[in-house]
């Protein structure tokens, strides 16, 4: 299914039977995992596993994945990220923005990889990823109002960034914790967001519009 809307949903997750009950709806454009979304689940973190998963994400209707490189280094992550940028041109490798993984990103960037630069906690982080023109920038919203910044307005500002500096690089909003702050981040013109399982269930599941289906089902009936 070829999604053109300037909307990007993800889901994430790594739980294969969450992608197979949402993927094929159309809305969202793909899914996101990490190493520790990985080890919640059980799953083992190799590329081996990892290959397996894009394959199935794309069988089931995504478009793109955003899986994660390890080794702390440059030289070890860009030897997993290599593999995984391999994988399929829809894959795009997430690199933690690291003095280390920014060596490691601008490598990958230059050999024609699709990157993710991930945990982003600052507005001023975004220089360096424009700077390397990366496909995506991902800020952790939740994290960044954890450590007492304004999640909400740094956001923005990365935003303002992007657009004044005539960056192409997305903005992938991860952390969220509640559908307020999508909403608003939205309002604002914010396009690109990944969502845990539970509250994709939320977006789905308002209270007044269940209520409203059943009264729909109920009176079709009668």
């Amino acid at each position: 299914m070829n999604n053109s809307s300037r909307l990007r949903l993800y889901i994430d997750s790594p739980d294969t039977a969450v992608w197979a009950r949402y993927l094929g709806s159309g809305f969202f454009y793909g899914v996101t995992t990490n190493p520790k979304l990985l080890y919640q689940q059980g799953i083992p973190n190799t590329v081996g596993n990892l290959a397996g998963l894009a394959q199935t994400a794309f069988d089931l209707g995504a478009q793109e994945i955003h899986l994660q490189v390890w080794g702390g280094a440059a030289e070890p992550m860009l030897a997993i990220g290599r593999q995984l940028a391999a994988l399929d041109s829809r894959v795009s490798v997430k690199v933690p923005i690291t003095a280390e993984g920014l060596l490691c990103a601008r490598q990958l960037i230059d050999e024609g990889a699709m990157v993710t630069l991930t945990a982003v906690h600052a507005a001023v982080q975004l220089l360096p990823v424009i700077a390397l023109n990366a496909a995506y920038a991902a800020p952790y919203l939740g994290r960044m109002n954890d450590a007492g910044l304004d999640g909400l307005d740094e956001l923005l500002a990365m935003q303002q960034m992007l657009t004044h500096l005539g960056s192409s690089t997305r903005l992938l909003v991860a952390s969220i914790r509640q559908l307020s702050d999508l909403a608003a981040l939205a309002r604002q013109g914010l396009d690109t967001f990944t969502l845990l399982p539970g509250l994709v269930e939320e977006l789905l599941t308002n209270p007044q519009t269940l209520k409203a289906a059943a009264e729909f089902e109920e009176k079709a009936a009668s």
